[in-house]
């Protein structure tokens, strides 16, 4: 992992930051809503532009102020701690509100620090902010540029310009694949985000008791034997129905979209409720659907009573279907219980879900399963003349049959528990292509 200089953009809240980190970032989305302080963790991504490269950091917006409260003040202490390692400053204000005293403020900051600032004039697509614009040189930076997040105004002049001010040693380089790529799910204030940071050994993401601290999926590499892992946090996921503040629709948009993007899911449960909710079962279910190897992650096992144990083991044995696929740990944060068995079971689960299996032993398999239990639709027998697994990750087969249209869920699951008793298949999907052949 080469070192990076880093490009922080600063100023206060609802300038439009996020939308500049979003025009300028193409793997990662921040949250862009016209609410007051949506960004609480920072984002990154390594930008590259003309053969150089840089890691571009969103911060939440800078307050000079203390504030009483714990989590307000620790977003401020965080955005401060990024001012301290950045290599660039992008100032951004807003050029239809005009330059405010917190302007001021922040330049006077930003003035004692004695850094490489560029002051970025956002929204002067508007006539207001066009005749603002010069204003702003008031702040005191040689470096100053008008644009438009939104709609990409200035976008590559000010490429230009940071380019002229970053370090010498920024020259491209191939940017690794992460071996693999694994994402945190649940319910709000289960551990994802505690458990995120004992992983990484620091804080990276704000842990608060408050539900919905965490608002956008916030990803870090860790090193693991030699390779590469991304740990990704995510918002926590409620009922659908009990959703309804745009925000909150944002967050478990931004989760679900991490899900679609990552190799390997560990949905966590909170082991004081002794059972995994509906909620909670339609997300290892969509995890699977989808195509995502899963492993279940039961945080909180310091609560854990005999009572709380045995009434999760009643819910395996009420759902065989589900939980013999899936691995599980009982885990704790606060205990470090099992923690560093986590890695190497995303380690092993990752080996199966990219293994190639013989096609001739898969034909030979459900053949021989045929033969013993012959599968009928409407008085027709059931053929299948050969399987030849087509892709991996997830592992996918394509089954050339005598009538596609006999092969309906059930007769699938059964196909899908013989290979599971024949394979070793556990925390991974398998998905099936049908063909007439």
């Amino acid at each position: 992992m080469h070192k990076l200089p880093n490009v922080v953009i600063v100023g206060r809240t609802n300038v439009g930051k996020s939308t500049l980190f979003n025009r300028l970032s193409e793997n990662v989305k921040s949250l862009a809503l016209d609410y007051e302080g949506v960004t609480r963790d920072f984002l990154q991504d390594v930008i590259c532009w003309q053969g150089r490269c840089f890691n571009l950091i969103d911060s939440g917006g800078i307050s000079l102020k203390k504030s009483q409260d714990p989590l307000t003040e620790r977003v401020r202490q965080l955005g401060l701690e990024l001012l301290e390692r950045a290599d660039v400053l992008m100032f951004a204000v807003d050029g239809i509100v005009g330059l405010t005293a917190q302007d001021y403020e922040i330049g006077k900051l930003l003035h004692k620090l004695g850094k490489k600032v560029v002051v970025v004039v956002n929204k002067i697509d508007n006539l207001q902010a066009q005749a603002h614009l010069y204003d702003f040189n008031q702040l005191g930076f040689p470096n100053f540029i008008g644009i438009s997040a939104q709609h990409g105004t200035g976008i590559s002049d000010l490429l230009d310009v940071l380019l002229k001010m970053l370090p010498e040693q920024s020259a491209a380089k191939e940017q690794e694949d992460p071996y693999v790529k694994a994402v945190f799910i649940g319910k709000p204030n289960v551990g994802k985000s505690s458990l995120m940071n004992v992983l990484l050994e620091r804080e990276r993401v704000l842990v608060s008791e408050i539900p919905g601290t965490t608002r956008e999926a916030i990803s870090e590499p860790i090193r693991f034997y030699q390779e590469t892992f991304t740990l990704t946090d995510t918002p926590g996921i409620r009922k659908k129905r009990k959703v309804e503040d745009p925000l909150e629709k944002l967050m478990v948009k931004t989760a679900f979209s991490a899900v679609d993007n990552t190799d390997i899911v560990l949905l966590l449960v909170d082991c004081s409720e002794g059972r995994l909710g509906d909620q909670e079962l339609k997300l290892a279910f969509y995890a699977f659907e989808h195509g995502k190897a899963l492993i279940l992650l039961f945080n909180k096992s310091d609560l854990l009573t005999e009572e709380l144990k045995a009434s999760f083991e009643d819910q395996f044995d009420q759902y065989p279907q589900l939980f013999k696929k899936i691995p599980h740990l009982f885990v704790s944060c606060k205990t470090q219980k099992n923690v560093g068995k986590i890695l190497p079971l995303i380690q092993q689960v990752r080996e199966r879900y990219n293994q190639v299996l013989s096609d001739q032993k898969l034909t030979t398999v459900i053949k021989d399963a045929l033969h013993r239990t012959p599968l009928y639709v409407s008085g027709e027998l059931l053929h299948v003349k050969n399987v030849k697994q087509v892709s991996k990750a997830p592992i996918t087969l394509l089954l050339k049959v005598n009538n596609p249209k006999w092969f309906g869920p059930s007769q699938l699951a059964f196909f899908e528990n013989v290979l599971r008793s024949e394979f070793d298949l556990v925390g991974v999907p398998v998905m099936f292509v049908l063909r007439k052949g």
